[in-house]
């Protein structure tokens, strides 16, 4: 009978206990179920997500291969419109700049390109559309806005081709010295394997090389 009496005790133990705590356990458990049940649900999400945009991104490239650029801009704008946060999203808006870059359609991909600049998670791909933004600018000889654009701080990956860039940019506006000045930081920044030191070599050569004097590098930075 002791050993009985020992196990009722128990009992009313746990009974009085979970009156008092049986609420809190419930939600706490309700709480840690839904979190996984949503954490299951967002996977799976995701991965329907990332699925449906893979395909709309393999119709952009057919079609860029095809080199229609209006199936491009279509399939890059659903894309864009129902699968923004997917990492196909920045490259998609790339491909369809270049596309309609090629295309002569310039508005479209400045579009595109600012779509980059402004939702990419991607560094790399802002730095590189903010490049590219810059030399429209410069085919439109819109000398300020390029140079706006180039004066943040590149990367390594991304500094000499900037910098080029502006040398660009200063030579269409008449600024020899800076323009040299430009070229000479690419070069600085250029490892000597890279297919793009010999091209600005020959620009820096073609405005008479080393720049006289001290040149005005705070323009550059």
């Amino acid at each position: 009978m002791a050993y009985d009496l020992e196990e009722q005790e128990q009992l009313d133990t746990l009974k009085a206990w979970w009156k008092q705590y049986g609420n809190l356990v419930t939600w706490l458990l309700i709480v840690a179920l839904s979190s996984y049940a949503a954490w299951t649900a967002w996977n799976t999400f995701q991965r329907n997500q990332s699925t449906q945009a893979s395909q709309l991104y393999d119709e952009l490239q057919k079609s860029t291969t095809a080199k229609d650029n209006a199936k491009v801009q279509r399939a890059t704008s659903d894309l864009l419109e129902k699968f923004p946060r997917t990492a196909y999203a920045p490259m998609a808006a790339l491909s369809a700049a270049k596309s309609a870059y090629d295309a002569n359609d310039l508005t479209s991909s400045k579009t595109q390109l600012r779509w980059v600049v402004d939702h990419s998670g991607v560094d790399e791909y802002k730095f590189l559309a903010k490049i590219r933004l810059a030399g429209i600018a410069l085919d439109e000889k819109s000398y300020d806005e390029g140079l706006s654009l180039l004066t943040v701080e590149f990367p390594s990956e991304f500094a000499a081709l900037a910098a080029d860039l502006k040398g660009d940019i200063f030579f269409a506006q008449g600024k020899i010295a800076d323009a040299r000045a430009a070229y000479q930081l690419a070069l600085s920044k250029q490892k000597d394997k890279n297919p793009g030191r010999q091209l600005t070599q020959i620009k820096l050569d073609a405005i008479g090389g080393a720049v006289d004097g001290v040149a005005s590098l705070a323009v550059l930075k």
